[in-house]
């Protein structure tokens, strides 16, 4: 069972303890194809920006950790950056944090003729989130990002 785990619950239980060192918050890691290459993506965060020093920061000593470990079998690319503006929310605490925020959600087929639901994160739980009025089930949804449109509510 200890090999059970995939790649990207790999590099995060790596990944966390160094970003915690380092004052920054480990915000996701992917493993993705990307046409003939695959990628290992570390997006790192921190109240007031990630910039090229932090990036770099956290990079070195994890590429040391993933030669020492050596668990992805092929060859990848190894990036690190930050989650961006309009960062996906994916873990319990990216939505924990962002109550209140404005969100953009974009369902896996239309619900009442809508694909997409920009509005106020107001609750959340395990099974879905309240955005203004509306309860929609993760079930239903194929990604939630910030929104990152100042003018949101000015509409």
């Amino acid at each position: 069972m200890a090999n059970s785990k995939s790649t990207v619950e790999k590099a995060y239980d790596l990944a966390k303890p160094l970003a915690e060192s380092l004052g920054v918050s480990l915000w996701d890691v992917v493993f993705e194809k990307e046409g003939a290459s695959w990628y290992l993506r570390i997006f790192i965060d921190k109240d007031d920006g990630i910039n090229i020093d932090d990036c770099e920061a956290f990079s070195r000593p994890f590429n040391k950790i993933l030669d020492e470990k050596d668990f992805i079998d092929q060859s990848y690319i190894f990036e690190v950056g930050s989650p961006g503006m309009g960062r996906e929310l994916k873990r319990p605490e990216h939505f924990e944090k962002y109550i209140g925020s404005p969100v953009r959600v974009r369902l896996i087929r239309a619900a009442d003729g809508l694909k997409e639901i920009i509005g106020s994160l107001k609750e959340y739980n395990k099974e879905s989130i309240l955005v203004d009025e509306r309860e929609i089930k993760f079930s239903d949804v194929a990604f939630v990002k910030l929104y990152d449109d100042e003018n949101i509510f000015d509409k």
